[in-house]
């Protein structure tokens, strides 16, 4: 089903206000002003100077409220054409070409090539397509240690996170259940090393 053309605002900081074309495109959801509103109080404390991946950015909403509240740099990835072109006249509008970046392109496929981590990704697919179980490996390997991912989805599905991802926070609407999970960091070089055997007693 397509979404009705229209206009979203950003809901804070630098931007706050700026209108985003919502045009009626295939598979295009913009995530609710209700739900953003949640998201973004929930990620304040993380927001300044992070690295964000929106990672299906459609509007861009997600990714260009992350900018507009202090994220050091943003990548959005977007397949349509039209859409993606949308999101760089919005990021030269706004001056922020110089940390936001727009890929036009296959999300799974760009996760594969790409070598950059992120401290915060935003991870809201199309939802007939259950491509969820697909991001999560690719994912998984462009994450900091500590990463936060905000996955939305159906109320009725399980989007199967890969096991050890925290859950941080969660709300719903009517429509759509939302999730912020923290990844956790590997153990520690030194945590993980062996005890010395000449020492003769367990390592602290």
């Amino acid at each position: 089903m397509n979404a009705p053309a229209g206009k979203i605002r950003l809901i804070g900081g630098r931007w706050r206000g700026t209108r985003l074309d919502v045009p009626s495109a295939p598979g295009l959801r913009p995530t609710a002003d209700r739900v953003r509103e949640t998201l973004f109080n929930w990620l304040m404390p993380y927001l300044p100077g992070s690295r964000v991946l929106d990672l299906f950015a459609g509007t861009g909403a997600l990714g260009l409220e992350s900018l507009s509240r202090g994220a050091a740099m943003a990548v959005l990835i977007e397949r349509d054409a039209a859409l993606a072109a949308a999101l760089r006249s919005t990021l030269g509008r706004l001056e922020g070409g110089a940390r936001g970046s727009v890929i036009h392109g296959d999300a799974l496929a760009w996760l594969v090539r790409e070598t950059a981590t992120f401290d915060i990704a935003f991870v809201d697919p199309p939802f007939a397509g259950d491509l969820w179980p697909r991001v999560w490996p690719a994912l998984s390997a462009r994450l900091a240690p500590g990463a936060l991912v905000h996955v939305e989805c159906p109320v009725d599905v399980d989007p199967r996170v890969p096991t050890g991802w925290r859950p941080h926070r969660e709300g719903r609407t009517r429509e759509v259940r939302h999730m912020l999970y923290r990844v956790p960091a590997p153990p520690t070089a030194a945590a993980t090393l062996d005890p010395d055997p000449a020492a003769g007693v367990p390592s602290s």
